[in-house]
């Protein structure tokens, strides 16, 4: 779903695959709709938005919320058990949870989050999915992963600079 597009030592599974969708002239535009991705895969030219997304994974999310207000955000964590300092930050420490949260905030991590911290630290969207999950309230995801979508186009990397053989994506027609 949401992926970061660099290789490294860690991931050499993923290279072609990041080889694949590096090599996919994708971009980004805004309309008085919103943001669009716009990307051509095996010649067929393909928009991307927020409510395809919703419609073609069937999350059913439109009148979610994606964001909370950082006083519900920290009320709720601390309902939660977690320990929120004086100067806290956006970022949260998994460490302070039992056991039954540290592992549903590891399963919206490895599904949803576009890590740019470590495993042990995840962001307010992902505080407010889990907080909305745990509250039984519906969150967007949709719009959370289609953001991460578009934040990953716009911060496309060189690669390795190394050309690779295109590959064959199954059509959905076929």
């Amino acid at each position: 779903m949401v992926a970061i597009l660099e290789k490294s030592e860690h991931n050499v599974d993923f290279h072609p695959m990041v080889d694949f969708i590096e090599a996919s002239p994708l971009k980004i535009e805004t309309t008085k709709e919103g943001t669009q991705i716009l990307a051509t895969v095996d010649g067929i030219h393909r928009t991307i938005t927020e409510s395809s997304l919703r419609r073609n994974i069937k999350l059913q999310d439109k009148e979610g919320i994606s964001s909370l207000p950082d006083t519900e955000l920290f009320e709720n964590l601390t309902l939660m058990g977690y320990n929120i300092s004086p100067n806290q930050k956006f970022t949260f420490q998994k460490g302070q949870f039992s056991h039954q949260w540290k592992y549903l905030i590891h399963t919206i991590m490895q599904c949803l989050s576009p890590k740019s911290t470590g495993f042990n630290e995840f962001s307010s969207s992902i505080s407010t999915a889990l907080i909305f999950l745990g509250t039984n309230r519906t969150y967007n995801f949709s719009k959370m992963i289609f953001d991460g979508l578009v934040k990953n186009v716009n911060n496309k990397g060189e690669g390795s600079g190394t050309p690779t053989e295109p590959y064959h994506t199954p059509s959905p027609e076929a």
